[in-house]
């Protein structure tokens, strides 16, 4: 079972005294892509022959949140997710640093000399394009350097994928093409977000289609507007379901925060309250506004029927 301990800077004095020395890898992980993947599986392999465990460091709230970067407010997977899927991939520890502003300005030597060092490391794994410190001033070579000997660093190459280096970034995009397949492959599981189902305007169920009105849970990336072949996780097991992200336009004008509705098949319980998650499978359509309720609602099953042979199919 993986242990989760939150840090804040700077630590005092041996942290692990009398222990192993552990092998940690550094990341902000947001996505816990095939990349991070490949940083955290060699990290663990490493744990394993020196038989004392692999650990993971990463940092909290998104450094690039505080910076101001409103485009990166929104997580591929935020604490909660990465916790999770980390717990999948045989990490044993997972230190939460908090990122705060007198921690945004240390520099790259008291990072070390603070927070590594007091840590008791014998190897530290980053990605190529590792960067840490005031102003990310250090990277790979800065750490080996700063490391003096105390511990080891092994920097791990860049991850491709269909000819093309796989990045947070990468999946951003295809999420906002609604190209859910290409971005489950670079994430190596289907996208997934978690949210509350909360009351809507319950116009679905009046139009034969009842739907749960997902709140997300955390600031996500979002998918394209659109429809969308889903699972939902709801009262213990996987159901097959359409939803719409979006506007409403044939409802509404002017709605600009999109909302999240999720029509699940063969499902009439209620779970007002309730949390569940959502795996993304594939895109069907764009979100468009319809001359009438009877062009929606045939619209609908079409849509529904082609979710079910999509999932179907997925088996």
């Amino acid at each position: 079972m993986m242990h989760t301990v939150s840090l804040s800077f700077p630590l005092e004095g041996p942290e692990r005294s009398g222990r192993r020395p552990q092998v940690l890898a550094i990341g902000d992980f947001d996505g816990v892509h095939l990349g991070h993947q490949e940083v955290i599986r060699l990290a663990v392999e490493r744990g394993r022959e020196l038989d004392s465990g692999a650990a993971i460091m990463t940092f909290h709230p998104h450094p690039r949140e505080l910076l101001g970067m409103k485009h990166y407010v929104q997580l591929l997977t935020p604490l909660a997710l990465k916790h999770e899927v980390l717990s999948g991939l045989g990490v044993d520890m997972t230190y939460v640093v908090e990122f705060n502003e007198s921690f945004m300005r240390v520099s790259p030597e008291d990072f070390v000399e603070h927070m590594l060092v007091p840590l008791g490391l014998d190897t530290v794994f980053v990605g190529f394009d590792f960067t840490f410190g005031y102003k990310g001033a250090g990277t790979p070579d800065t750490l080996c350097e700063l490391a003096k000997g105390r511990f080891s660093v092994e920097i791990v190459r860049p991850f491709h994928l269909h000819g093309d280096k796989v990045s947070s970034t990468r999946i951003r995009s295809c999420l906002q093409a609604g190209d859910v397949r290409e971005a489950a492959e670079l994430l190596g599981r289907a996208y997934e977000l978690q949210g509350d189902v909360v009351h809507g305007d319950a116009r679905g169920r009046t139009i034969g289609y009842p739907t749960a009105n997902i709140a997300l849970s955390d600031p996500y990336v979002l998918p394209a507007n659109g429809v969308y072949a889903v699972e939902v996780f709801a009262r213990g097991r996987w159901h097959g379901a359409v939803m719409n992200v979006g506007v409403k336009p044939t409802f509404t004008d002017g709605l600009l925060q999109p909302t999240l509705e999720a029509h699940l098949f063969d499902f009439s319980e209620t779970i007002y309250g309730e949390r569940v998650k959502v795996r993304l499978v594939d895109y069907i359509r764009a979100e468009r506004k319809f001359a009438s309720i009877q062009e929606l609602i045939a619209q609908i099953g079409q849509d529904a029927d082609r979710a079910k042979q999509t999932l179907m199919e997925k088996k």
